[in-house]
């Protein structure tokens, strides 16, 4: 669990609401249910026209990285592939099939089964690098979605705002509904810019950098296999994936 982006969530929250405590109002005024249909309902509808069901699908699946996110140490991975080297100087490529089983990710275990494999050095690049491609590409298109989310949801605040204040017009024959009407009115505006701008946009923030580091891990990996292929030395191997590391 990474508690800074669940204390940053939490204070999101906590500051609409104590911000709205301390201007004099109440915790009440900030419900609205017409406000949160056009706004949430409203921003999910332009998700739903602007992106295929496939990448609506990906964007919910990654969503809970933000709070659990995968653990990247470049380190110990440059040390499995110094290991896996050292193995393969003294059993041969063949000495690595027990490794394959014990991997957990996919892409792991694809690598090391081409090696495995006695696939070409450029084969088992060529192979890896489209894989490596496909799913930054694919996870950056889901992360956008709440990219998306964070530019349409203060459209649909004002949007709301204005059917609001419509509302406040036709009623303009009784003063006592007018203070309510522009109070609820404005809600949708709170709801859409704090949507966007507390939630949204740093979600999608977030989750594209972990992407960068996944597919960091990734390069990494096929550097090392594609070095072991070619019977490059362990410590030449890892003085070259070294060189990834800040």
């Amino acid at each position: 669990m990474d508690l800074i982006s669940l204390i940053g969530t939490i204070l999101a929250f906590l500051v609409v609401i104590v911000g709205t405590v301390l201007k004099g109002s109440s915790v009440e005024a900030l419900w609205n249910p017409a406000a949160f249909v056009i706004v949430f309902v409203g921003t999910f509808a332009a998700l739903l026209v602007q992106n295929p069901g496939r990448v609506l699908k990906r964007a919910l699946s990654i969503f809970p990285m933000i709070y659990k996110p995968p653990q990247h140490q470049p380190s110990d991975l440059i040390s499995r592939i110094v290991g896996w080297s050292e193995i393969s100087r003294r059993q041969g490529l063949l000495g690595l099939e027990p490794q394959i089983d014990s991997e957990s990710d996919s892409f792991v275990r694809k690598g090391l089964q081409l090696l495995v494999d006695g696939s070409e050095p450029e084969a088992i690049r060529g192979v890896l690098e489209v894989e490596v491609e496909s799913r930054e590409h694919t996870d950056i298109a889901a992360a956008r979605v709440f990219e998306h989310a964070g530019v349409f949801s203060p459209t649909m605040g004002i949007i709301g705002a204005v059917m609001g204040l419509m509302a406040v017009m036709q009623n303009l024959a009784d003063p006592s509904k007018l203070g309510h009407g522009i109070a609820a009115a404005f809600v949708a505006t709170i709801y859409g810019v704090a949507l966007a701008n507390l939630l949204m946009l740093p979600m999608a923030a977030r989750l594209k950098s972990l992407i960068h580091q996944q597919t960091q891990m990734r390069e990494i990996l096929v550097e090392g296999l594609v070095a072991i292929a070619e019977g490059a030395n362990p410590r030449q191997i890892e003085a070259r994936l070294l060189g990834y590391l800040p």
